[in-house]
Formats: C-alpha cells, sequence, structure tokens
C-alpha cells in the first residue's frame, strides 16, 4: 500500500542516527559477542540470504515499522532499507571481485550508510515496497552467490580502508550484516 503524498510530506527527517565507526570485519573470524553470529561455511551464503527473507517480511508487516525505539536508533524499516541497499551494494562487490584479474583484485569505493539513508530517506519508504525490494534483491544476489565457481572462492579485493576480502569472506561478512540488523529489531 503506497502512502498518500501529502502523509509522505509530513514526516519530517528525523534525529541522525547513532554513526558506526566500528570496523565489524573481526566478525568473520570471531564472530559476533553481540547478536551470536558465528563463521559459517561461505559456499551457505545463498541459502543464508533467502533465509533472510522471509524474517524481514515479517519485520515489515509488524505494527510501528516506522517506529524508533531511542531518537538515534534506526526503526525497523530504516534498517530493512539499508539491508536492502547492502544487498546491492555486495552484488556490485561480488562481481568486481569474480571480474577483477585474479593478480590484482578488486578495490572497493567507500560506502557511507549514514548519508546514503538519509539521501534516500528510509524513514519515509513504504515499508511493502521494501519488502517487495528486498526479497528480490536478496534473492538475485542468493543466486550470484550460488553460481560462484569453485576456483572463485580465493578471488580477493581490498575495501577502501584497506580491509582484506576474499569471495568467501565478503560472503560471511553479507551474512553477518544481515542476520545482525534482524538481531537490532528483535527477530
Amino acid at each position: 500500500m503506497t502512502t498518500p503524498a501529502h502523509d509522505r510530506a509530513r514526516r519530517r527527517e528525523p534525529p541522525a542516527a547513532q554513526a558506526d565507526a566500528k570496523d565489524w570485519t573481526f566478525v568473520i573470524i570471531g564472530g559476533c559477542p553481540e547478536c551470536g553470529f558465528a563463521p559459517f561455511d561461505a559456499h551457505d551464503t545463498g541459502n543464508r540470504l533467502r533465509s533472510s527473507i522471509g524474517a524481514w517480511q515479517d519485520v515489515l508487516a509488524r505494527p510501528g515499522v516506522r517506529t524508533r525505539p531511542r531518537p538515534a536508533v534506526w526503526s525497523p524499516l530504516e534498517y530493512c532499507c539499508h539491508v536492502r541497499d547492502v544487498c546491492e551494494l555486495f552484488s556490485a562487490r561480488l562481481n568486481a571481485l569474480l571480474a577483477a584479474d585474479p593478480e590484482t583484485g578488486a578495490r572497493f569505493a567507500d560506502w557511507d550508510q549514514d548519508a546514503t539513508a538519509l539521501e534516500k530517506r528510509y524513514w519515509d519508504d513504504d515499508p511493502t515496497e521494501v519488502s517487495r525490494a528486498y526479497a528480490d534483491l536478496a534473492g538475485r544476489l542468493a543466486r550470484e552467490w550460488d553460481a560462484v565457481r569453485e576456483d572463485q572462492w580465493d578471488r580477493r579485493g581490498t575495501r577502501s580502508n584497506g580491509s582484506q576480502f576474499s569471495v568467501a569472506t565478503l560472503g560471511v561478512y553479507l551474512i553477518h550484516d544481515i542476520e545482525h540488523h534482524l538481531h537490532d529489531v528483535g527477530a
């Protein structure tokens, strides 16, 4: 259901969400004590992505999906907008890894998730549309991970801050992001 334009115009920009400057790459090897995530065999990335779709659809169907638990913490809707965009970003990163010269690897540009949230007005998005978009993007990305050949899992890339990833560790990092945010919204 699309929200009428006059209702959307009344929604004001919420306070800025608390920025997260933590380098989360430690979860690739050590897991995450906050959400209970444990590293897994990256060959299962596609299955884990598909498993997240129903969970996010359930979150978006909740009453109060736009309500922030605290002023500087994203609402469940905003978190799902974020993971929707994470799927697009990681599709581009996976494809860059697969297309790059194996000797030199890929380079990933910086991504400012907070700027993206403001630019795209996450708080003002339609939960039904976000649910559909997440299902489409996560499903497509799952198929991309399923298609990774055995000889491609060790392909390398470097994020702008110097963090090194392989196709396999990028998959683990991706799934942590999606599952951690499900934990953030109590799913």
